[in-house]
């Protein structure tokens, strides 16, 4: 997917939402765990009540590889489920990978040419060699993380380098690198503060925020400092949407929450652009 379809996507549904598929078996409700893959069809129920009020999903490897082959073939079918059903939405394999040259080369082709997702998230310290394979992927997105929401983003990512806090290093050594006009970057909600500073380095990039709902962030706070001129936020929610209910009324009950942030976000679209 181009990054001007996705814009496209956000024109259309008056939406930037992201819906975090993050299968927990001890959290879905307790009827699906009879069917042959729970996971997929927990999946599967929710794309089919939410795919109208977001732009993209994402998907968290760990929830699949954390069940062995058997999450592997639940992430699979869910990757191929959106694909043939809505392939205008954008995917995201939130992999947090990153490794020298060739492995990522190997990741990255597991990722976007197998699975055939359309991006997929990087750590970034291992630097430019560890990266740039997966940015040589045609419409294909590398989203890097840049600011995280979690606490532990204050051991390194905020010190200062040469006078300079590391993230900002990091997000501006990134521009440099080859087929960087496919980096998308991660910037935690809870941080919402920094997004000022990070639009002076990149003013039109996308960014993935993480945050918004069970973890604290605002959503008018991200809008009021990081939305650029098109829109250029994926605000992504998993836990307030996708378990909303535990019970027969999950998917209606997510549905409902998905709702709540698309109509939030066409206020904020409508107003602004």
């Amino acid at each position: 997917m181009t990054t001007e379809q996705l814009i496209e996507q956000i024109q259309i549904k008056k939406s930037f939402l992201c819906i975090g598929l993050d299968v927990d078996l001890t959290k879905i409700p307790q009827h699906l765990l009879e069917l042959e893959d729970p996971i997929f069809e927990f999946n599967k129920a929710i794309i089919d009540a939410t795919h109208d009020l977001c732009v993209s999903y994402k998907p968290n490897t760990a929830f699949y590889e954390a069940y062995g082959i058997k999450g592997w073939q639940s992430l699979e079918k869910t990757i191929n489920y959106l694909n043939e059903k809505h392939p205008e939405i954008f995917t995201i394999a939130d992999a947090k990978r990153g490794d020298i040259g060739n492995t990522s080369t190997m990741y990255a082709k597991a990722f976007l040419e197998d699975l055939n997702f359309d991006s997929v998230t990087v750590a970034p310290y291992m630097g430019k060699d560890s990266v740039e394979p997966f940015l040589a992927f045609k419409d294909k997105h590398t989203i890097m993380l840049a600011l995280t929401s979690n606490e532990g983003a204050f051991d390194f990512q905020t010190k200062n380098v040469d006078g300079k806090e590391l993230y900002k290093v990091v997000i501006e050594t990134s521009k440099s690198w080859k087929n960087s006009e496919n980096l998308m970057y991660v910037v935690g909600a809870t941080k919402a503060e920094y997004f000022t500073e990070i639009r002076k380095i990149i003013p039109d990039s996308f960014l993935l925020v993480p945050g918004v709902g069970a973890q604290g962030g605002s959503l008018q706070e991200v809008c009021k400092y990081g939305m650029s001129k098109n829109v250029g936020l994926l605000i992504n929610s998993s836990r307030g949407i996708i378990f909303a209910s535990n019970g027969i009324d999950f998917a209606e009950k997510a549905r409902a929450e998905a709702l709540k942030m698309q109509l939030e976000m066409k206020t904020i679209i409508n107003t602004n652009f």
